[in-house]
């Protein structure tokens, strides 16, 4: 199935769409303020070694302390003691597992890996010279004939003096030998890199970093069925396209730079369906319903007829009705980035088929989905639970936070979410209207944060306008509330 890929990048945020059958099915978001640290390599600082618990605190360069395991050492010939691997003073070469969170600071791992398109390199600098080199293959390879050739085909490709591990993606079994050999080479490179840079800096210091989400689309999620990857940022265009003749050249000629009149997010309606993301409630084409339900233990999804009558009887209603819901499930769950447990109430069916039906179109949905699923048939309440593996935060858990006026049972967009639509809608006014300048009217936290955090984006946005911006709090506004005046 085709799909094209949008990248609408600004300096405040990153926004990656992937659309296929002209809609929407997956949502990407990183903001420059809020880039996480995951996978970033650090040459760090050993803080205090804690015996009792197998672990240590590790200064990386942050405001707080990371930690990490004695099971994340990767050493496991010091019988559990910590204490006789590590001590206060000493440097080391660290991977971020986990991003800081609260209180808690980041989880660390020594045993490194490098992801590239095809392949992940895991060097392991600490382990025995000699070691015979591993290749594991990815889990979703599922035909153990395909795995098997695989691991005999990068056999023959990797160096008989290669170090280290090598993992392989889903992705190499579509790739040409030369491919495979171009991302070994990109990773060794990368780790020799990384291996000279500690011995000329002083830790605690940041080695590497992981790509961007822009060029993760041409690492990760661009393919063979990508047709066209739109860019709207003539300068991360020509990023992208000498990332992509050196790493991913076979993308090079699928990278276009939009120079639309509108917005590219609305060529395919997709601020519409961001909003929609947000919302409980998700129309059907027949005049069904679903009502989906986010907390923090799970996710719950449930399957209404609402106005929709079948041309038969209810039998008819209930099983188009659930056919239908399994394949808008399938597309929320993508677009929403839901994952751990997933229970799913389609209406009751009395005809064993029609269950069977409707499971078999709810996995088949599924299986186009890039992140690990595991569904079980139907439970005796006539229930499907699932789970979706959790790989970054959820769409809501990105654009919006608990409201305080609720106590916690609904959600608002974040003052920040506001800002950044106030940008791209004078942008929008800008391309349609002339006026002498813009004023914004919006709540108090909005227009604070315009002062303050966001000045600099507001500066950059008036620049490129080339008209005067101007600010104006209502104490009356509700936070997602506000209106752009054209004088």
């Amino acid at each position: 199935m085709s799909q094209e890929i949008l990248i609408n990048i600004t300096p405040q945020e990153t926004r990656v769409a992937i659309i296929e059958q002209n809609a929407v099915q997956e949502l990407h978001i990183e903001r420059t303020r809020q880039r996480g640290i995951v996978s970033n390599i650090y040459l760090a600082k050993v803080v205090r070694v804690l015996p009792g618990m197998q672990s240590a605190f590790i200064d990386i360069g942050l405001d707080r302390a990371a930690f990490i395991h004695f099971n994340d050492l990767g050493d496991h010939h010091a019988g559990g003691q910590i204490e006789r691997i590590l001590f206060e003073g000493q440097t080391l070469l660290v991977q971020v597992l986990k991003d800081p969170l609260g209180t808690k600071g980041a989880r660390l791992t020594r045993q490194i890996s490098i992801a590239g398109r095809n392949l992940v390199y895991l060097p392991h600098d600490h382990r025995a010279v000699g070691t015979e080199i591993h290749i594991g293959i990815s889990q979703k390879i599922e035909m153990p004939e395909e795995r098997e050739a695989l691991k005999n085909r990068l056999k023959n490709l990797i160096p008989a003096d290669e170090s280290g591990d090598i993992i392989v993606r889903t992705s190499a079994g579509l790739a040409s030998d030369e491919t495979l050999i171009a991302d070994l080479k990109y990773l060794r490179t990368t780790w020799q890199g990384i291996l000279q840079a500690s011995k000329e800096k002083a830790a605690p210091t940041l080695l590497h970093q992981d790509l961007s989400l822009a060029k993760r689309v041409l690492r990760d999620m661009a393919g063979p069925e990508t047709t066209q990857i739109r860019v709207d940022s003539a300068e991360n265009f020509e990023r992208l396209g000498q990332f992509a003749q050196t790493f991913t050249p076979q993308l090079n000629n699928k990278l276009v730079l939009y120079r639309g009149e509108r917005a590219l997010f609305d060529l395919f309606d997709i601020e519409s369906e961001i909003s929609k993301a947000l919302g409980r409630r998700v129309d059907l084409k027949s005049g069904g319903y679903l009502m989906i339900d986010q907390t923090e233990s799970m996710t719950t999804i449930d399957v209404n007829t609402g106005s929709f009558v079948g041309a038969r009887n209810l039998d008819d209603t209930v099983f188009k009705t659930n056919l239908e819901a399994a394949q808008a499930i399938a597309r929320q769950l993508r677009l929403r980035n839901l994952g751990g447990i997933i229970i799913i109430d389609f209406i009751d069916m009395s005809q064993t088929d029609h269950q069977e039906a409707v499971l078999n179109e709810l996995k088949k949905n599924l299986a186009r989905d890039h992140v690990r699923t595991n569904v079980n048939d139907f439970s005796s309440l006539g229930l499907i639970e699932m789970t979706r593996k959790r790989t970054r935060e959820s769409l809501s858990h990105i654009l919006c936070e608990p409201c305080a006026s609720c106590t916690g049972k609904g959600e608002i967009k974040t003052p920040q979410t506001v800002c950044y639509e106030i940008l791209r809608e004078i942008v929008r006014e800008h391309r349609q209207f002339n006026p002498k300048e813009f004023r914004i009217v919006a709540s108090p936290d909005v227009i604070d944060l315009f002062l303050e955090e966001e000045n600099q984006f507001l500066a950059m946005l008036g620049d490129f306008v080339q008209k005067p911006i101007r600010l104006q709090a209502e104490a009356g506004f509700k936070q997602e509330q506000y209106d752009i005046v054209l004088n």
